[in-house]
């Protein structure tokens, strides 16, 4: 059988994959959504969801630094990988171990198509189409009313780095109705001059840095009028099955931003999750 992947490359399979290996976070939660308990053998040390396959699957290492003897170990018939996640090293060596399936993702169209591609290759296609249709029925309901906000969103510290257009968070943060104060630059700049940004509002991204509540106010000096909250980072990166829980996150903080800021009161999110 022969497939296409989001990097125009051709893989070949000779039967239903029996024994994945997946380098991808947010991919590999997908898998688990469709009903992949068995045929995935490998994760990576950031697959954290779902929880019980931190036990019952092998680690390979991280995305970025691939275990690739193990992974050979594991015996794949099939990996998955993404080009932003993981290196071109990397996935050159496994590409002598298993064919790989390359996710290229910039915008929400590109997900879906990501989840209903591999659903056809692992043979989940009807479990993917109604998780599918399931992502695109919210996002399609989802009207935000803020008033065209401008944002930067944060994913560094020391240096600072942000999120500009040609990125999924990007398109995100679109469909949630911010305008992004990096819309001149692509992808993940690092910010010299900060205070020349002047958003409105400012989101501090739970990963891949960690901003905790402690990290607010060196922001609140930058940017005094603005709004700084600490968002989920995970909602706003995770391209895979997580999208589904997406929709009512961001109904719910764009609600609060709006009103928020309109009303001049401060923003914060001071729960355990960022403390």
């Amino acid at each position: 059988m022969q497939y296409i992947d989001q990097l125009n490359s051709t893989i070949l399979l000779a039967s239903k994959p029996k024994r994945i290996v997946s380098l991808v976070p947010s991919q590999t939660e997908f898998l688990h959504d469709i009903g992949l308990e068995e045929e995935v053998v490998g994760i990576t040390k950031f697959c954290i969801y779902p929880s019980h396959w931190k036990k019952s699957k092998t680690s390979i290492g991280g995305t970025k630094n691939v275990d690739i003897e193990k992974v050979r170990s594991l015996q794949p018939d099939l990996i998955l990988g993404n080009k932003e996640e993981n290196t071109k090293e990397d996935i050159e060596a496994l590409r002598e171990i298993a064919p790989v399936w390359m996710s290229d993702i910039f915008d929400l169209e590109d997900a879906l198509e990501m989840m209903r591609s591999i659903g056809e290759v692992v043979e989940k296609k009807e479990e993917t189409k109604e998780l599918v249709q399931c992502i695109r029925e919210q996002f399609d309901s989802f009207k935000p009313k803020n008033s065209n906000l401008s944002v930067l969103y944060l994913i560094w510290r020391k240096p600072y780095i942000g999120v500009a257009r040609d990125t999924f968070i990007d398109d995100m943060l679109t469909r949630c109705g911010f305008t992004n104060v990096l819309g001149n630059d692509t992808r993940y700049p690092i910010l010299e001059n900060l205070a020349d940004l002047n958003p409105d509002v400012v989101f501090l991204s739970s990963e891949p840095y960690p901003f905790k509540v402690k990290h607010m106010q060196e922001l609140k000096e930058i940017f005094p009028k603005a709004e700084i909250r600490l968002v989920d980072g995970e909602m706003f990166s995770w391209y895979g099955s997580r999208l589904k829980e997406s929709v009512e996150y961001f109904r719910v903080m764009c609600d609060e931003v709006t009103s928020r800021k309109l009303s001049g009161d401060e923003v914060t999110r001071d729960d355990e999750k960022y403390k």
